[in-house]
């Protein structure tokens, strides 16, 4: 019998961009690069594991954004030709070092991998999200919901309309997707607030997931820590972030990523080729971007860009291996020393961003698939199992109440409210409050019906975290504000002409093709509660 309990869980989760009004919009590479990148090796590592007979538990939320841009035919046409541009630019690259030892293995590399990209988008007719779904489906996927448009729940309290309407329809479009209804939601940022776990349970959900001190700060203070959930009083448990486990990946200090054999992220082929060999694979307006193709890796601390060695995957695929090695060694010795204090296995839940494996750490895939083989074969002391399994497992749990809590920079919201970006919430609320004030109108006819459900998803849209988290980490700021503008400036023009009974039809029928997010919605869902 093992004597603890390891749940890996992944945040899956991109804004909403999508231009069918643009040939070309940088911000939509987002998507490819994650598509690329992430998730397609995920699968890939998913349906290995799954070939070798590897019952293998893992828990990951896919937010209501991200499914709506893996399934829209328009991103997968343009994702279509993103992919075919990347293996034309990789032979083109093959070629071009054919006397260059080094970099022509890893041309041929990468050749190999978007061969295997373009194989696997195929087999599953681009369909990304059905490819997860049959993991959900043997029961080794968990998959969980989030905020519709990943809202940042505390910041919106004053308006619990506001509130559940990002949850409901998130519960919503998830039940669409997978025919089922989501067990548990990844709270937008981990945020939480007193009180939102009524609405959680209201909407049907058994369990959240918040930062480690939204449960050592609960009330009374649990007995287990943060190493098995807890029920708030409305019976939705509550799962907190083990900081041991999160410190060894995540750390720019100590965490693994940072190793010297690992792959170089900041050093791009589209920044370091010769200008006029690179034009067709950057911007149409001929600024360098970033390609993914990468040939060097971190080589050392302190190193500047023109002092990096070139990349070795055999080199960091064992590293990889190493560091997965390090990591269940360490869940060993942290599972049987809680054991010993405990009486019981504790639950170790190891949160992270989805796309740290595969975008932002190149090797992190290879790490997943030798952490699942390594506790499969070569341990017994824990057993890997995604938070659903564990809660059916495990339905006895202390009662408390969690603490407020995000899992943003110093824990709690300063990083989504502060200077750089605390102007867009007086206009969000305003346009909260006149949601709230339409949703009890019944439509006159089909037009106003549509204006309605329109402005309840530019709200929702205009409502993004991203937007307030790229504004404060100072990245593609104009952006950000632009989309927050837009989408406030669409909603109160609907808000307008729906309270004069004059709706400009051609200009909602544009919007409707841009803003194409939730097909289903209902603006009632923004009645008073």
């Amino acid at each position: 019998m093992a004597i603890g309990y390891v749940a890996l869980v992944l945040h899956a989760h991109l804004p909403f961009v999508r231009h069918p009004e643009s040939d070309y919009v940088l911000e939509e590479e987002w998507l490819y690069e994650a598509i690329t990148e992430t998730y397609i090796p995920l699968l890939k590592v998913f349906e290995g594991l799954k070939r070798d007979g590897i019952d293998f538990k893992i828990t990951m939320s896919m937010t209501p954004p991200l499914v709506s841009m893996l399934r829209d035919p328009l991103l997968q046409e343009r994702y279509d030709a993103h992919l075919a541009q990347l293996e034309e630019l990789i032979e083109l690259e093959a070629e071009r070092n054919v006397h260059n030892g080094h970099l022509r293995y890893l041309a041929e590399h990468y050749a190999t991998e978007f061969n295997e990209a373009r194989e696997l988008w195929e087999r599953y007719d681009g369909d990304l999200v059905t490819a997860f779904k049959q993991f959900q489906d043997t029961n080794n996927l968990e998959i969980i919901t989030c905020g519709a448009t990943h809202g940042y729940l505390p910041l919106m309290k004053m308006y619990p309309q506001a509130v559940w309407a990002q949850i409901q329809v998130a519960c919503e479009h998830y039940e669409q997707t997978f025919g089922q209804a989501p067990r548990g939601i990844w709270l937008p940022e981990c945020a939480y607030y007193e009180g939102v776990e009524r609405m959680l349970a209201d909407a049907g959900l058994r369990y959240f997931l918040t930062d480690g001190h939204g449960i050592l700060y609960a009330r009374p203070r649990p007995r287990f820590g943060t190493y098995a959930p807890i029920y708030s009083e409305t019976g939705v448990a509550v799962f907190g972030r083990d900081h041991e486990s999160s410190q060894q990946v995540w750390s720019s200090e100590v965490g693994y990523p940072g190793a010297a054999e690992y792959r170089e992220f900041y050093k791009d082929l589209g920044w370091e080729a010769e200008y006029e060999y690179i034009k067709p694979y950057i911007m149409p307006n001929g600024q360098r971007k970033n390609t993914g193709i990468k040939y060097h890796k971190i080589t050392g601390r302190g190193l500047g860009l023109s002092d990096k060695a070139l990349y070795d995957p055999y080199w960091a695929r064992e590293k990889a291996a190493e560091h997965a090695a390090n990591f269940m060694y360490n869940r060993e010795q942290q599972s049987a020393h809680l054991y010993g204090i405990m009486q019981r296995p504790p639950v170790i839940v190891s949160p992270y961003d989805a796309e740290l494996f595969g975008h932002w750490w190149y090797e992190g895939p290879w790490f997943i698939d030798y952490l699942f083989r390594k506790s499969w074969y070569d341990q017994k002391t824990y057993a890997m199992t995604h938070l659903a399994d564990y809660l059916r497992d495990n339905p006895t749990q202390q009662v408390c109440r969690p603490s407020q809590s995000s899992w943003g920079y110093k824990g709690f919201h300063e990083y989504w409210l502060n200077e750089t970006n605390a102007w867009i919430y007086p206009h969000l609320h305003k346009a909260a409050e006149r949601m709230i004030e339409i949703s009890t109108l019944e439509p006159e006819d089909e037009l106003q019906w549509k204006a309605l459900n329109q402005a309840a998803r530019e709200l929702l849209l205009a409502q993004s975290s991203d937007w307030a988290f790229i504004m404060r980490t100072g990245t593609m700021v104009p952006y950000a504000v632009r989309r927050t503008r837009s989408h406030l400036m669409r909603f109160n023009k609907l808000y307008e002409d729906v309270k004069i009974g004059k709706i400009d039809s051609g200009w909602l029928e544009k919007v409707e093709l841009i803003d194409n997010i939730f097909p289903e919605i209902n603006y009632r869902v923004y009645r008073p509660l």
